[in-house]
């Protein structure tokens, strides 16, 4: 019988199974730089909460930023994963669905009582319907690739930033009486709508991914240029961005429009059922025949 059933010894040397695998720096960093842009966020509403407007955009401007360059070092660093585009998808909605909609609504909005509630409802819900949209899209196999340097509606963080355009224009000095906040619901209106609306805008995302040497120059000069007119006039120049992103936004439809004429004029059209059957009509007479 003892045989049959020896006594088991373990090995003391053997390694201790892992019960989880590493994971390598560069799938956590992405998500890092994201998270601090949900921090960002969440400081906002509460800044807006103690009637800190101005820092309050000032951290979505930066949490804005932050979402800019988060998707491009996990590109970068090879450490996309699914788990960091579900992550990027909830704090691109509290950063630039929640935090503009109560910023605005304590700013402004708060004066029309429920009506004003009502539309900055409107906003952040539209903006998670946009996010949902984007994310279906994604796994959409039969997109052509020149689709991708276009948005369907206006994108979350560029909504965010030209929402706030009412709160640039009263740190410059634009007094914000009773009358203001009519023009504000409906002024964050039209962008809700924009968001959630089928107007191709442009992408950037395919930008930059092969400059020409002698361009190298005169773009470190633009971007320093830039760099100081944010540091040194920071609402002026988000105005002078949000103004300029609006009147884009017609110049990129009719962009999208060339493209899909040009693709449709490429792709050869099939033969029409009624052709089809006439053709087939001629040769059975000719083999009659």
């Amino acid at each position: 019988m003892d045989d049959l059933f020896p006594p088991f010894a373990p090995d003391a040397n053997e390694p201790r199974p892992r019960r989880f695998k590493p994971v390598p720096f560069r799938m956590i960093a992405p998500n890092m730089i994201t998270l601090m842009a949900l921090c960002l966020g969440l400081t906002a509403i509460r800044l807006a909460f103690e009637g800190k407007f101005e820092p309050a955009v000032i951290a979505i401007v930066a949490a804005a930023f932050l979402d800019g360059i988060d998707g491009r070092v996990a590109r970068l660093l090879k450490g996309t994963s699914r788990f960091g585009a579900e992550l990027d998808s909830l704090a691109d909605f509290v950063n630039f669905g929640c935090a503009p909609a109560l910023i605005l609504y304590g700013f402004a909005l708060k004066e029309l009582r429920s009506v004003g509630w009502i539309v900055a409802l409107i906003f952040a819900i539209a903006m998670a319907l946009r996010l949902a949209r984007f994310n279906a899209m994604l796994d959409d196999p039969h997109r052509p690739a020149w689709k991708k340097d276009f948005f369907v509606g206006m994108p979350a963080p560029a909504g965010a930033l030209t929402v706030l355009l009412p709160l640039y224009l009263h740190f410059l000095g634009l007094p914000m009486e009773r009358w203001a906040a009519p023009v504000v619901l409906g002024y964050m209106l039209c962008i809700a709508l924009l968001v959630v609306s089928t107007v191709p805008t442009f992408s950037g995302k395919t930008m930059g991914k092969r400059v020409p040497r002698e361009a190298v120059l005169p773009i470190f000069l633009v971007g320093v240029a830039g760099f100081g007119l944010l540091i040194s006039f920071p609402f002026e120049s988000m105005v002078a961005a949000a103004l300029g992103y609006l009147v884009t936004l017609p110049i990129g439809a009719a962009q999208y429009r060339r493209r899909a004429r040009a693709e449709a004029r490429a792709t050869p059209a099939p033969l029409a059922s009624g052709a089809e059957d006439a053709e087939g009509t001629e040769r059975d007479r000719a083999v009659d025949s």
